[in-house]
């Protein structure tokens, strides 16, 4: 999950990593009211997912609280990415000497932990790379001994951060690694992390994400969900525990096991491209239970996609078997009724399969196409999404 800059700061808080003062809210007149409170000038931030915000013309530098007020009318309502603003996060200016950057976040190709540091911050950290890769320290974590002071002074020289900030700096790097290990993030990243006149160390701003595996040690994150722009077919998902990401295609795909689905989404796609550019419409892993209760819930949010024209049912059998499969995809039907409203084409194979074919052939329901492999069944809901 994605946290928004106000919500990582309030992390940073949590975790005594040194920010700036603000509060979040979703009015121009809200904009005004902080700044006032604050009683000095402020920056009025945009508060979306996405980077690029100042270029966007999502930050601005508010001296008075009618400034900021102004600003906050500009800003409410922009579109910056496809994004549009729907708060915004009022904190105090800071006066900066010099700004960096740094991060932790998984290695998943290295199987470790990585930071990275760079005295060059404030912009694109991808720019960076490009341009000045020498001045960007790449250095990873041993995930047993993790990040202590010493281990988080060298992470700041190696980024060639200035020696008059290498201790505030230490600190605030470690503290960042304890955010990191406590709050089972993936990634942390702060930039720019600024130097002040008097040589103290700001997080000025942040990016968290955190993994959603890790929830079940950490119900306080459901305060982070932001209901409001989630799709409401992902809520529903997510209130099935299943694994389900929208995508923007017209064919609804479930599956059970994250590779076989990923494999699915490239047949059906491959299968699209010779009827009419058709595409997949999800992503749904309905895991090792097929049951009916499973599989009705699945094929709940995906029918209620108004985007899917046919739904591919790709499922191996294995611990589930095809006849249980079988069974749960024609209770699942009866369950829904009327509901049920799209073609399914159903490709079952592996385990016990003569029989969960069978169970479908004699269930007759009128929906249901029984498929022999996986690219006949791409094919076959390609071509019915297609008409």
């Amino acid at each position: 999950m994605d946290l928004f800059e106000y919500q990582a700061k309030e992390l940073f808080a949590k975790h005594n990593v040194p920010t700036t003062p603000g509060r979040v809210t979703d009015t121009a007149e809200g904009a005004r009211e902080i700044a006032a409170e604050i009683g000095r000038p402020v920056m009025v931030k945009a508060q979306v997912k996405v980077g690029g915000r100042g270029k966007a013309g999502g930050v601005k530098y508010a001296a008075t609280p009618e400034d900021a007020y102004e600003h906050a009318k500009n800003i409410l309502g922009l579109d910056i990415k496809g994004h549009i603003v729907k708060k915004l996060l009022v904190a105090e200016a800071s006066d900066i000497s010099e700004e960096y950057y740094i991060s932790f976040l998984l290695d998943r190709a290295n199987r470790t932990y990585l930071a990275m540091c760079s005295v060059e911050g404030g912009m694109e950290i991808e720019e960076v790379a490009a341009t000045k890769p020498e001045r960007l320290a790449k250095v990873p974590v041993n995930a047993v001994t993790g990040v202590d002071l010493a281990t988080a002074r060298s992470i700041a020289e190696q980024g060639h951060l200035p020696a008059e900030v290498l201790d505030a700096a230490a600190v605030t790097i470690n503290k960042l690694w304890e955010l990191f290990v406590a709050e089972d993030a993936t990634l942390v990243e702060v930039n720019p992390l600024v130097r002040d006149p008097k040589d103290q160390i700001l997080a000025l701003d942040g990016k968290i994400t955190l993994d959603a595996n890790a929830d079940f040690r950490h119900p306080e994150h459901a305060e982070f969900e932001d209901r409001a722009s989630t799709d409401p077919l992902e809520l529903k998902a997510k209130e099935h525990d299943l694994n389900y990401v929208k995508l923007d295609g017209a064919v609804g795909i479930i599956g059970n096991g994250a590779g076989l689905v990923m494999s699915t989404l490239d047949v059906v796609a491959y299968a699209g491209e010779k009827h009419g550019g058709v595409k997949p419409a999800n992503f749904l892993d309905i895991g090792g239970g097929a049951s009916a209760e499973v599989m009705a819930a699945g094929l709940d949010v995906i029918l209620n996609d108004k985007q899917v024209k046919s739904v591919f049912v790709n499922v191996f059998g294995g611990i589930t078997s095809c006849d249980a499969v079988a069974n749960g995809i024609v209770t699942a039907l009866n369950m829904l009724g009327d509901e049920a409203n799209k073609p399914l084409v159903v490709r079952l194979d592996g385990n016990n399969v003569d029989e969960g074919r069978r169970i479908l052939a004699q269930a007759n329901h009128p929906l249901v196409i029984q498929a022999e492999t996986m690219d006949a069944g791409a094919d076959k809901a390609a071509d019915l999404a297609n008409k």
